[in-house]
């Protein structure tokens, strides 16, 4: 469960230091598993695991999906998938576990909660308190949809004002439907759930690696 406590290690990899969960149960959705490769006299991307010559795998960039403590060689189309995520571990994750206030309303029930949504420290529960608690697991959510005021300025994108998850709990086969709704701080939750769009792409990725 969410309560237990998630111990981390470093570990030498070929490819370089990694600082990983103790538990591999444990591991972060968004993560990525390090790919296998054989050392011989060509250079490998880290990320991919293909080889390259030098000029085509020279650029060091960060992964933290592979939980590498140092940036790490990569090939240049992958280089440029990794700066985009580090854009998203450095911005939009503290985003996430900062938190919105919605007005929730789970499955067909016509009552309704406000509620503070985030993302646990770990990255794998969404937690929503309110006068009631209650958690998602990232890795049970089968999808998820954005919702949009439909308001913007002429040529402008509609803003996120809300979120439609659908997930199974722990034990039960049954899907769940949990609708999100912005709360008075508007501007707080539209952040909150664009960040969070952005986190369901890692997550459908990491899902079918």
């Amino acid at each position: 469960m969410s309560s237990v406590p998630d111990g981390k290690k470093l570990v030498r990899s070929p490819s370089g230091l990694r600082m990983v969960p103790e538990n591999g149960a444990f591991n972060s959705p968004f993560s990525l598993c390090e790919p296998q490769w054989v050392p011989d006299k060509e250079h490998h991307c880290r990320r991919c695991g293909r080889c390259f010559c030098d000029k085509c795998c020279s650029t060091k960039v960060a992964l933290p999906r592979m939980c590498f403590v140092d940036p790490v060689r990569q090939c240049g189309e992958c280089s440029r998938i990794s700066q985009k995520e580090v854009e998203f571990y450095d911005k939009q994750l503290k985003v996430l576990m900062g938190g919105g206030t919605f007005i929730v309303t789970s499955g067909t029930s016509e009552k309704s909660e406000t509620m503070i949504c985030r993302l646990s420290n770990n990255h794998r529960y969404l937690f929503l308190d309110g006068e009631s608690h209650f958690e998602v697991e990232l890795t049970r959510i089968s999808s998820m949809q954005v919702l949009t005021d439909g308001s913007a300025p002429e040529g402008g994108n509609s803003r996120a004002s809300g979120m439609l998850l659908h997930y199974k709990r722990m034990g039960s086969l049954d899907p769940q439907q949990l609708r999100m709704e912005a709360g008075d701080d508007k501007k707080t939750a539209s952040s909150w759930l664009a960040a969070m769009h952005k986190a369901a792409k890692l997550l459908y990725e990491a899902r079918d690696q």
